[in-house]
């Protein structure tokens, strides 16, 4: 471990400016949300809670060109992102896509390549919002993997830890703006992070979540349930719940010319919308609105732990806070399980 001051922290990202994107999280009203670090720029907050917006959205673009006029490659031909202050409700989103994206042979050659050369500084979380409940999908309010350097925020500054090659390399160029930590303040990481994790299991415990090794048993038993039609009587079909999610990755092709040139694109898609599962002649293996919403469930909570040996939900409520319905996660686990 390791301590910089904000100051510092600043000079480190000013200097990642060359090299990446930096991205920084920035108070937008009641929440967090994301936008580009400009020069000599200090304006941002670490801490705080996740953003409004997923990590994904910077490594699996909501609407991105993927093919062009037959050529062999379409790449971002752009500086990779560096993001800062990433949550680690986020980062397990990771292992989801990365099960999904990264292969030697069928891999998405657009993803892969922002993994590979992007960077992650992450944070510790510092507070709890209403709608998270991470602890309840077995996942601490601070980092502990997937991340190049985590920042834990302490008086002055930060505890900063590394996570991989490429974060003790970016340690390593810029050692001067480092300093060793104190007794004093990993003490205090200690306690702030004790402190932030008691109150988000309080949360989970008066929603009655069940326990994490239990989900993918309950789902299971209540394939047949009628909580699913009730449940659903409250979607408006609008699949905010999939596009906010930081695991949900499915996507729909399509071509488009334009001034003699055909591309095609790739743009996010929710499996909750009716047309989704439509196949050819018009004929929809989920055609009511109560299964693509059961399907959803048991893709996160069934599916995902059974393929990927990984819970597809990282409990970090967002789609709770975009349900125009007001359905919540939370209480149809609880629901569930009764």
């Amino acid at each position: 471990m390791l301590f910089i001051k904000r100051g510092n922290l600043d000079q480190l990202l000013e200097s990642l400016r060359g090299g990446y994107r930096v991205y920084v999280p920035r108070k937008m009203g009641d929440s967090t949300g994301y936008s580009l670090l400009g020069e000599s720029d200090t304006d941002y907050v670490i801490g705080e809670i996740r953003s409004f917006e997923p990590l994904k959205s910077f490594f699996f673009l909501g609407r991105e060109k993927v093919a062009e006029d037959f050529k062999p490659d379409v790449l971002r031909d752009d500086k990779p992102p560096c993001i800062v202050g990433a949550k680690a409700c986020d980062l397990k989103g990771f292992r989801i896509l990365d099960f999904v994206f990264i292969d030697d042979e069928y891999g998405d050659p657009t993803y892969m390549k922002a993994r590979k050369d992007g960077l992650i500084i992450s944070a510790d979380c510092t507070g709890v919002g209403e709608t998270c409940f991470c602890t309840a999908v077995d996942i601490n309010p601070w980092p502990d993997s997937d991340f190049d350097i985590n920042l834990s925020p302490v008086d002055d500054g930060f505890v900063v830890t590394t996570g991989s090659e490429k974060g003790r390399d970016t340690v390593e160029n810029n050692k001067s703006l480092f300093q060793e930590e104190t007794e004093a303040q990993v003490r205090a990481v200690k306690q702030n992070r004790n402190t932030v994790k008691s109150d988000v299991m309080k949360k989970a415990q008066e929603k009655r979540i069940p326990s994490a090794d239990r989900l993918q048993r309950i789902v299971n038993k209540q394939y047949e349930s009628n909580i699913w039609e009730e449940v659903s009587e409250n979607c408006v079909e609008c699949g905010a719940c999939n596009t906010i999610c930081p695991t949900c990755h499915c996507f729909l092709l399509y071509d488009q010319k334009s001034d003699g040139k055909l591309a095609r694109f790739r743009v996010w898609d929710s499996c909750m919308i009716n047309d989704f599962a439509t196949v050819a002649g018009g004929e929809n293996p989920r055609d009511r609105l109560w299964m693509r919403l059961r399907n959803r469930f048991d893709k996160k909570f069934n599916y995902f732990p059974e393929v990927a040996e990984e819970i597809g939900c990282t409990g970090c409520g967002r789609c709770i806070a975009a349900c125009p319905g007001k359905i919540d996660i939370r209480d149809v686990l609880a629901r569930l399980e009764t």
